[in-house]
């Protein structure tokens, strides 16, 4: 199996996703020709700089996050909803991320691949509202990193239309 196929196997594991494979390919011919990946290496420095980010952002820690994103970084956000929509510049993204606070939303990271300029990972996202319409899903974030700054994200949500109907409700 070659490492293009490994990755889109390894994802659709992570929740069927529901995304144009053309946008996806073009993602990977672009950026992953003869890379080659460590699954799951925890010494490997892109996966100690996103374990560093959830940990950051788990703790609301805005200096912390600020250190890790680059000052131009791009986090695209799909879907039909309020929050959906690139974010241009740490401030963008802290502002999404001080939104997403609204609702609550926890990530916790199930499975991480890396190499010298990606980092993909598998998580599930869910939130604990007390109305008791609360999000449970997974997604998948691709994370392009240079000079150990995090430069633009990539959010492949398992179900748009579940993640579409709780920003929705949530953010009207």
């Amino acid at each position: 199996m070659n490492r293009r196929n490994f990755i889109q196997k390894t994802m659709a594991t992570c929740g069927g996703f529901a995304f144009s494979s053309s946008i996806f390919s073009g993602i990977l011919s672009q950026n992953l020709t003869n890379q080659k990946f460590n699954f799951m290496n925890d010494s490997h420095p892109n996966l100690k700089l996103i374990n560093a980010f959830f940990q950051a952002y788990g703790r609301h820690d805005i200096e912390a996050i600020k250190g890790i994103l680059e000052e131009n970084i791009k986090w695209h956000i799909p879907g039909n909803h309020p929050l959906s929509g690139t974010k241009t510049g740490v401030d963008e993204v802290l502002e999404f991320f001080g939104k997403l606070n609204k609702a609550a939303l926890k990530a916790e990271p199930i499975v991480m691949g890396v190499n010298d300029n990606f980092v993909i990972d598998c998580h599930r996202n869910w939130s604990n509202l007390e109305d008791g319409n609360n999000l449970d899903s997974m997604s998948c974030l691709l994370w392009k990193i240079e000079q150990n700054k995090i430069v633009e994200v990539h959010n492949f949500p398992a179900d748009q239309q579940v993640v579409d109907l709780f920003f929705m409700e949530h953010y009207k």
